[in-house]
């Protein structure tokens, strides 16, 4: 056999895509010269190609054994060890790479890749500009710099680098979707729009990209063509190929089961479990459970304003409370509050998933509670390493995670009735009032703003949503405005999320022959004198598919009384639960129709609504839905059992805790 021919012959046909008959010359010529270097890696090459990175990892390391100064070999070996997750390994790899050939602009650029994987954000960019330098037409390198740019909240600079991708190639579908999520996260959610649409003109199946579009004109309030958008993202998902993320879906519609599978879907896709998980079944002996709470949200934001005294009334002689942040970190006085209510506070933001989650295990964490799940700067990631023997989703995301690393979820029953266990992929934990924590210390300013300096009438029913605008629906538009047109001089008294939605729902108000200065913008405004101007509402109309979530626990503890719908999902039963907790069961209703007349009747019967308002005013400091104390006893009744559970070596089952008496 003439090796080199046979060589030769094996890298066409690998070339071509012939691979079974390519391994088996491959194979030959190994067999027949063992120490063949460019053999082993050909072959290596193949198996990286294949996926069996394992393979790939044990064959170029041969190779490199007998050639070590194979620049070529270190590279894909390091290829194959970053898609192993072995990082740093891999980032060994790629630098003696580079120290023999440090012009290589497919080397800097993986080992920018390999850095951002493990978090060290700033020698990414380094090594992606290196990449540049060499090759200024590097696109893929410039997009993965704006990634990492984007992953450190510098989304203007961001924008640079896609806009620089996309001079090179204009109908780069990855630099176009990452331009449109920059431009969300900047505000400018019309700029976003046309970007997310011009993605979907070059792909429709790209990505998640068509759920963007319908989280873009939720927040616009851009309804038509909505019902055929859904169900394209439905079509998507019964396919296992969803079209959107989780949290977009949600807001979308009201059905856990397509919620269920979406989440489960885009798990598989984007976060699955790790095939070697950090815990490995030990039972740790601490004189206090040691409880993680984990969130991009520890600032000025609605997640802190709610748990801010659940973390300080956490029992700290029974439980250790510590504070993973994976959020930026921003100076204010709910950030100061929140470092000092924690045993110990943790800022991971820079670090990469596997070292955030490696260092919950050397902390020995018996519980991690995620705070995200699918939202805005979640780290799902870090709990697919399994860094702890217990794993919760609370709070942040009102659905499953549709992950087998999330053991259970906190709920209550009104917003996961028992017949709903199956939409759920966690075991669900029963709190007896509401499962939402809530802080009773929130200030309310003493003065209430006038009316006209709200810029509402002086007379006429105020009905209130301060919702985001994306939460608004045609279907409950269509309700408001009947309303409107039914109560003399009444108006609604909406949150200005952004001026094209303002001027949207003006329009659509009009199309349904109500003055559009009926509708009147609230703008944003610090929490404690957001609160005292819900004094100057009648009633707030809440939304669905969407509740109110913080939002509903804001107006009523302003001692505004709240009306809602509700739904069939976990989104759409929040206000249920709050409303049940404050003791205003009579403001659920159970369909549409009835909210409507109900919203009708307490804007034409002043004595019933105020009766309502009173009984409100009486229940609001005695209530459990504002009892913090109260509230932080069952979610650490909640974590006691699930620690004896996994102490007495038993899997997680969903369970209830018993009330305080």
């Amino acid at each position: 056999m003439n090796v080199t021919k046979t060589l030769e012959r094996a890298v066409g046909l690998h070339q071509q895509g012939r691979l079974d008959l390519a391994e088996d010359l491959y194979k030959a010529v190994i067999n027949k010269q063992p120490k063949h270097a460019d053999a082993l890696h050909f072959f290596g090459i193949m198996r990286l190609q294949q996926g069996r990175h394992d393979e790939a990892v044990s064959l170029i390391g041969k190779a490199l054994r007998h050639r070590p100064d194979f620049p070529n070999a270190l590279c894909n070996r390091g290829t194959a060890l970053q898609a192993l997750n072995r990082l740093d390994e891999a980032l060994m790899s790629y630098d003696k790479a580079l120290a023999i050939r440090p012009d290589d602009a497919d080397g800097q650029f993986n080992r920018g890749n390999t850095l951002r994987m493990i978090g060290r954000y700033a020698d990414a960019l380094e090594s992606y500009d290196k990449a540049l330098a060499i090759r200024p037409d590097f696109m893929v390198a410039l997009t993965n710099r704006g990634n990492t740019l984007d992953t450190l909240h510098q989304y203007e600079e961001a924008l640079v680098s896609y806009d620089k991708a996309l001079a090179i190639q204009p109908r780069y579908p990855e630099a176009l979707y990452n331009r449109g999520n920059a431009l969300r996260k900047l505000g400018r959610m019309e700029d976003a729009l046309k970007t997310f649409q011009s993605v979907v003109a070059i792909d429709g199946g790209f990505k998640h990209v068509l759920g963007e579009i319908a989280s873009a004109r939720g927040t616009l309030c851009i309804w038509r063509g909505h019902d055929r958008l859904v169900r394209q993202l439905i079509d998507s998902i019964n396919i296992n190929r969803p079209l959107s993320l989780p949290f977009v879906l949600m807001t979308q519609l009201d059905d856990p089961a397509v919620q269920r599978a979406c989440a489960a879907a885009c798990v598989r896709d984007l976060n699955p479990a790790q095939q070697r998980p950090m815990w490995a079944g030990e039972r740790y002996r601490h004189t206090r459970i040691r409880v993680a709470y984990l969130s991009a949200d520890f600032h000025h934001h609605a997640t802190a304003f709610l748990t801010a005294g659940l973390f300080e009334r956490h029992d700290h002689e029974r439980f250790e409370i510590v504070g993973v942040s994976c959020g930026p970190d921003s100076p204010s006085a709910m950030r100061t509050r929140l470092v000092a209510a924690f045993d110990q506070f943790i800022d991971i933001g820079v670090m990469g998933d596997a070292d955030a989650a490696r260092l919950l295990r050397e902390l020995e964490i018996d519980i991690v509670v995620d705070l995200k799940g699918f939202t805005e700067n979640a780290r799902l990631n870090i709990l697919a390493h399994r860094p702890a023997p217990i794993q919760v989703n609370y709070l942040g995301y009102p659905g499953t995670m549709g992950a087998s690393y999330i053991d259970y979820i906190i709920a209550d029953e009104r917003v996961i009735p028992q017949s709903d266990h199956a939409y759920y992929d966690e075991q669900v934990v029963y709190l007896p009032d509401s499962y939402q924590a809530n802080d009773s210390t929130r200030s309310i300013a003493e003065r209430t703003p006038t009316r006209a300096e709200c810029g509402l009438p002086e007379h006429g029913f105020v009905y209130c949503c301060f919702n985001n605008n994306y939460k608004i629906t045609a279907k409950i538009f269509d309700i408001w405005m009947r309303l409107l047109v039914r109560v003399p001089d009444s108006v609604i008294w909406l949150l200005e999320g952004n001026a094209q939605a303002a001027r949207n729902l003006r329009h659509e108000a009009q199309g349904r022959g109500v003055e559009p200065k009926r509708l009147i913008f609230a703008q944003r405004i610090d929490l404690p004198e957001h609160l005292a101007r819900h004094r100057q509402a009648d009633l707030f109309l809440d939304t669905l598919p969407v509740n109110a979530h913080t939002t509903a626990s804001d107006a009523l503890w302003a001692g505004l009384p709240v009306l809602t719908c509700k739904g069939r999902a976990f989104a759409g039963r929040v206000a249920a639960s709050l409303l049940h907790a404050v003791g205003l069961p009579e403001l659920v209703t159970e369909n549409l129709e009835d909210y409507e007349s109900q919203a009708l009747a307490l804007a034409t019967r002043p004595d019933k609504l105020a009766g309502i308002r009173a009984q409100l005013e009486q229940n609001r400091m005695t209530c459990p839905l504002f009892d913090t104390d109260r509230f932080s006893r069952h979610i650490e009744s909640a974590y006691q059992t699930m620690w004896e559970r996994y102490q007495q070596g038993k899997s997680p089952k969903s369970f209830a805790v018993a009330p305080i008496t």
